[in-house]
């Protein structure tokens, strides 16, 4: 049976980061967090349908800054959670917490809540480059969160960490990979910074990034430091120690089925009839008007052939293991002679391999030009 996730988004920010695309609002305030927990709840139920007695091996709370919302309001959440959908044993539930905002509720709190994985935003451990970032929290507030966090009896935590930041050097983004490992979090998310559209950083981009030669370097003594000190590669910015993959992000990337509740969160099911996506009100005003009418869908497109080959593809050549045909065929119903057509091309500029059991990856050229290998795939 094809896995099936639950993503719920929570959209408000104390700031908005200059970096950030991500659905997120400045909360002001008194953001109406009732309403919208009121709406999340006749969502859930909504999913819990549309599941049809299908269990879920995650959830994953996002923003947004969902530790903004205090451990009592998570714990209605995820009772609501718990009374409309059958939860796998061993279910993952993940909420994200930023360090400026997780006093809203201390992570024993969360953790009475229900949550058993907090990811923690930490992106940088310089004070100087997080105020660049406008984040609202410090080094030591990191230091606290993840303190607290193994406190509460978080045996599985995520770090996020950014590199390619404003003025960085290789030194400078390996000392924030040194702190963050001396915390031993079992997991962490460590990625190149980009410029998206619609972001701050994109309209003005700071002038001292670094170049392209610079952010290689990084990458490769990045690589090498965690490989060094336990943590295996497992996507292009997930690393973990053993037994502490991101079963959630997981999914994703095998192209599994996943539901959505909250402002603007996209789900993907596969039926009878083929695979179809479909999304919520991204304004969380609308939102809510819409949970309020009693008109939670959203919009239901079939995927044709040629997107679901290319979906499946984007995805899962961002894992350093690959793919097995197998896998492709489960996931997508289309057969070995369509991942042979789609592939040809990055085969045939040397991005893409084959081994004799049936297993795809990405080459060492591939994984440097990862962009290059997917949009090949393009329909």
């Amino acid at each position: 049976m094809i896995p099936l996730s639950l993503y719920v988004h929570l959209p408000w920010c104390v700031r908005k980061c200059p970096y950030c695309d991500f659905n997120s609002h400045v909360a002001g305030e008194s953001p109406p967090k009732a309403r919208y927990l009121d709406a999340l709840l006749r969502d859930i139920e909504f999913e819990g349908r549309r599941a049809a007695g299908r269990p879920l091996t995650s959830v994953f709370l996002g923003g947004g800054t969902p530790s903004l919302f205090t451990p009592g309001e998570i714990a209605r959440l995820l009772g609501a959670v718990r009374r409309h959908f059958p939860l796998a044993p061993d279910v993952e539930i993940t909420l994200e917490a930023n360090p400026g905002t997780v006093e809203c509720g201390a992570p024993a709190g969360y953790r009475a809540a229900g949550v058993n994985r907090l990811s923690i935003g930490a992106q940088s451990f310089s004070d100087a480059m997080l105020k660049r970032l406008g984040r609202i929290h410090s080094a030591a507030d990191i230091r606290r969160a993840v303190a607290e966090a193994a406190a509460a009896g978080f045996d599985s935590f995520n770090v996020d960490i950014m590199y390619g930041l404003p003025g960085q050097d290789v030194e400078s983004a390996l000392q924030d990979l040194e702190v963050a490992a001396a915390l031993e979090p079992p997991h962490l998310s460590w990625y190149q910074l980009t410029l998206e559209p619609n972001t701050r950083f994109f309209a003005r981009p700071p002038a001292d990034l670094p170049d392209e030669d610079t952010l290689a370097t990084i990458e490769a003594a990045g690589r090498a430091f965690l490989a060094g000190r336990g943590f295996g590669q497992y996507e292009v910015s997930a690393w973990a120690a053993p037994g502490h993959r991101c079963r959630h992000n997981l999914n994703y990337w095998t192209y599994g089925d996943y539901l959505a509740a909250g402002a603007g969160a996209h789900g993907k099911l596969t039926g009878p009839a083929g695979i179809y996506r479909y999304r919520k009100p991204a304004n969380p005003v609308v939102y809510m008007q819409t949970l309020e009418a009693g008109e939670p869908a959203g919009e239901q497109p079939r995927l044709g052939a040629a997107d679901v080959s290319f979906e499946f593809l984007m995805n899962a050549l961002r894992l350093s293991e690959g793919f097995d045909e197998s896998l492709y065929a489960e996931r997508t119903g289309l057969g070995p002679g369509t991942l042979e057509r789609a592939a040809r091309p990055a085969v045939e500029k040397g991005l893409l391999g084959r081994d004799p059991a049936g297993r795809w990856r990405p080459t060492a050229l591939g994984e440097r030009f990862l962009d290059e290998l997917t949009q090949s795939f393009l329909p």
